[in-house]
């Protein structure tokens, strides 16, 4: 008798299916079985509302994490940056893959990069992060550019630029990249300027905690370092009790002597949506050797962050 077919559970949107297309291939490998992808309707998928409005926080996920409590799915991947920082005790977080570029990118008209656009220039984003550093970086500059708040999926997005309605959009280089769609970018915006979402380019693959097999198997997929950055990205958010939905970038990358990784460095940013405040810090530590570690070094930032003020500029929390 052969084994039924995995069923994983995924987002509808053409990105949710392509990463989980290649999770599904990559699993297909591992364990030697089918993998069907089951689609699942999400909240934040059919809401029209800006995320902020909607909840922000686990939006995209709740739907998928149900199903997986119902049995109705085996394994779900996740963008890890749509996860609440608080796991479930009853699902576990089986694999973080290796990470793609983690960085924001600029699709703007005419081939522009960020520096040379016009004053004045309107660029969508849907991310109140991603609004607070580039209108800090465009007043550091002396630039003039208007951050215009906008939803839908990637082809909507830049469907504003194509159309002529925006002169540029931010999204993610990872979801384009996984899109094929790498080419239509005019600029990627460096982390020293935009920091990313916390878990930013990184995929999650959650499976139900008494599905111990599974877990283990999944667990293949597992890159430990990408694991460990994460971990302490999404320790900082949590430390600074913000939803995916707040104005909170983070990077953890690791720094190397030639071939040896010697340390990991964190940084964070937390800023008004208009840019005119920022707080951005970050620290240096050896590189993590266990859960605990990761989530000292990001909850070791975040009381920095907040002893400089950062709690100010969270907007408001939803009681």
């Amino acid at each position: 008798m052969t084994e039924r077919a995995l069923r994983l559970g995924t987002r509808r949107s053409k990105l949710a299916m392509a990463q989980s297309g290649q999770v599904a291939q990559a699993v297909r490998q591992l364990t030697g079985r089918a993998v069907e992808l089951v689609e699942i309707t999400t909240h934040g998928d059919t809401s029209r509302e800006n995320l902020a409005q909607i909840g922000g926080t686990g939006v995209f996920v709740t739907a998928l994490r149900d199903a997986l409590l119902r049995g109705d799915v085996d394994f779900a991947v996740h963008s890890l940056k749509d996860l609440p920082t608080a796991q479930p005790d009853d699902l576990t977080l089986a694999a973080v893959p290796p990470r793609e570029d983690p960085r924001d990118a600029l699709v703007a008209r005419d081939g522009l990069t960020f520096d040379r656009l016009p004053n004045g220039s309107r660029i969508g984003t849907g991310s109140p992060r991603r609004m607070a550093q580039l209108n800090a970086y465009a007043r550091a500059h002396g630039l003039s550019i208007e951050t215009v708040p906008i939803r839908g999926n990637v082809d909507t997005r830049i469907g504003y630029v194509r159309s002529g309605e925006l002169d540029a959009v931010v999204l993610a280089a990872a979801g384009l990249n996984r899109l094929g769609r790498i080419d239509e970018v005019t600029d990627f915006l460096s982390v020293d300027f935009v920091l990313p979402a916390p878990g930013q380019g990184a995929l999650a693959i959650e499976c139900a905690a008494v599905n111990a097999d599974l877990a283990a198997a999944l667990a293949e997929l597992d890159d430990p370092h990408t694991r460990a950055a994460v971990t302490a990205e999404r320790s900082l958010l949590a430390a600074l009790e913000a939803g995916c939905s707040a104005p909170v970038g983070a990077l953890a990358d690791l720094l190397a002597d030639g071939q040896v990784v010697t340390e990991m460095r964190l940084r964070g940013v937390v800023g008004t949506t208009d840019g005119s405040t920022l707080v951005q810090l970050s620290t240096t530590g050896p590189v993590p050797t266990s859960h605990g570690d990761a989530i000292a070094l990001g909850r070791e930032l975040a009381s920095e962050m907040l002893a400089k003020g950062a709690a100010g500029l969270m907007g408001e929390r939803a009681l």
